[in-house]
């Protein structure tokens, strides 16, 4: 059943107008709001560790502003694969990209083959459209290389790999035998970006972290494998912006987004302990994408638990 829903509402979305679109995904957003379900509370707890500086009523203000954010994440999705390259580069916008990602990838050095580009770790969070900067991504920077949450039914799962296949990403599907082989194998050949969503741990395997002053569990994924693959990993925050005039018209939305690469995080001295050494790197990446949360605190779509208190304490409204 919810299989044949994502079928239909990726063949027919496209087919609707933007203005209707839109309009309807924000009363989905407002009832679910209203209803204040289990996804609801908790993003309200999430916002209230990160936001301490608003009360009851601002973090519910701002829990309405994340479910619109999140539900134009989807209704983004389901008619991305039928925008066209100049309406995609109409709604992305960068910054940090030139100074701290491109000279890592256009290796120029004595005696480096002028075919021959590097590849780079990037850690990012669950923040604005991460699908529209991968489809961005592969024309204008490298190709993607990532990996996807295994979702139930099966067949869901591969309508998600099928769809990001589409749009220029390749997904392999997280617990696979092998995964994080191909990901290293895939940034030591090069000309690559492998941009992996770290902010929440599906491993149990994960690194605990400071993440604005509470106690976080996150992936190790994104440090491990610069480690692993020697090659850089920066964090990269996303969040939404308005459009307005040309760009708006040439979009043909009235939302974009701005993809902001931060700088490399310091590799740990290689004397310490690996396993040191990943937690340096992945409290770095959550440091820079921390700042972006608490900037950008409704388009961080975290409906799940994140921070340790609450994974150490679940209770049956949680």
């Amino acid at each position: 059943m919810v299989t044949r829903a994502y079928v239909l509402a990726w063949k027919l979305a496209p087919r609707v107008p933007e203005a209707v679109l839109r309009g309807l995904f924000s009363v989905i957003a407002d009832i679910t709001w209203l209803r204040r379900t289990k996804g609801v509370r908790r993003l309200e707890a999430n916002y209230a560790r990160v936001r301490p500086d608003l009360d009851a009523a601002g973090i519910r203000r701002l829990s309405r502003a994340g479910m619109r954010s999140y539900m134009r994440y989807f209704r983004e999705a389901f008619t991305l694969h039928a925008l066209d390259s100049r309406q995609i580069d109409a709604r992305v916008r960068t910054r940090g990209y030139e100074k701290n990602l491109r000279p890592h990838l256009d290796l120029d050095g004595p005696g480096t083959p002028p075919e021959r580009r590097g590849a780079a770790s990037l850690a990012l969070g669950h923040l604005g459209n991460w699908d529209l900067a991968g489809a961005w991504g592969t024309p204008h920077i490298a190709p993607v290389l990532t990996v996807a949450e295994k979702l139930r039914p099966a067949e869901l799962f591969d309508l998600f790999v099928d769809f990001r296949r589409s749009i220029g990403i390749t997904a392999l599907g997280l617990g696979n035998d092998g995964v994080f082989d191909a990901l290293v194998a895939g940034a030591k050949e090069g000309d690559r970006i492998v941009p992996l969503l770290s902010d929440r741990d599906l491993t149990s395997r994960g690194v605990q972290v400071d993440l604005l002053g509470h106690s976080a569990q996150v992936a190790a994924g994104p440090a491990a494998l610069a480690l692993d693959a020697n090659v850089p990993l920066l964090p990269v925050a996303i969040h939404y912006e308005r459009l307005h005039g040309a760009r708006r018209r040439a979009a043909g939305s009235p939302w974009g987004i701005v993809i902001t690469f931060h700088e490399p995080v310091a590799v740990p001295d290689h004397t310490l302990p690996r396993t040191e050494r990943i937690r340096r790197l992945t409290q770095g990446w959550v440091d820079a994408l921390g700042r972006s949360i608490a900037e950008h605190t409704a388009d961080w779509h975290m409906l799940q638990r994140v921070f340790t208190e609450d994974l150490h304490h679940r209770s049956p409204r949680a």
